[in-house]
């Protein structure tokens, strides 16, 4: 029962409070450039939730059972990037047979969920919490960035929604564009500051 609370809270905490958009700011550049409609925002953070699990999938075991035994452990940035920069081009060409809408909509920012230092955080910070505690495990890991990813799900679609609301107010003229994005990006990030005992209270 202890492991599967453990689970939950890793989970929780991935979505809200440690919100890898709105709390540790990673993949901003998504976020406020694939936001504008929703449609686009659910495409790019699927897309991101899959490349984000598969990448933690491959380079936890690589990081543990080869770098790691090798004393290679300080080449773990570069590993992680080709393998998330393989990952995206598996995605991308999915994409663009199976969804060419989707594909098309998304443009350039699909290739750049390679540089996404969302995706490379997710997969380095779980060793980061490996290291601080013995009892994180794979398994939390595979759940940290299943929750990362549909924590960055939940940021675009709320921050594409308030986009699309802010459309039809009337904005002064100095806060129109870049501006009132911005204030609106972090009204929305602390929004998210609501359920910081939330993951307290289940994990104590």
């Amino acid at each position: 029962m202890g492991t599967v609370q453990s689970l939950v809270s890793v989970f929780l905490a991935a979505i809200l409070t440690e919100n890898y958009v709105l709390s540790k700011f990673l993949g901003i550049c998504p976020f406020l450039g694939v936001s504008k409609k929703v449609n686009t925002a659910l495409g790019m953070s699927c897309a991101v939730t899959f490349v984000m699990v598969l990448a933690t999938a491959v380079t936890w075991p690589i990081y543990t059972g080869i770098l790691v035994p090798n004393n290679l452990a300080y080449l773990q940035t570069i590993v992680f990037i080709l393998v998330i920069a393989g990952l995206v081009q598996l995605v991308e060409i999915a994409l663009k047979k199976y969804m060419p809408p989707l594909y098309n909509s998304l443009g350039i920012y699909l290739p750049l969920i390679t540089t996404n230092c969302a995706v490379l955080g997710v997969t380095m910070l779980v060793l980061e919490k490996a290291a601080a505690d013995v009892t994180y495990g794979y398994g939390h890991a595979l759940v940290n960035a299943f929750g990362a990813g549909i924590g960055f799900l939940v940021a675009m679609v709320m921050f594409a929604g308030v986009r699309q609301r802010l459309e039809t107010c009337d904005i002064p003229k100095s806060l129109k564009g870049l501006p009132i994005t911005l204030v609106a990006a972090s009204l929305t990030s602390l929004s998210f500051l609501g359920f910081s005992g939330l993951v307290e209270g289940l994990m104590g």
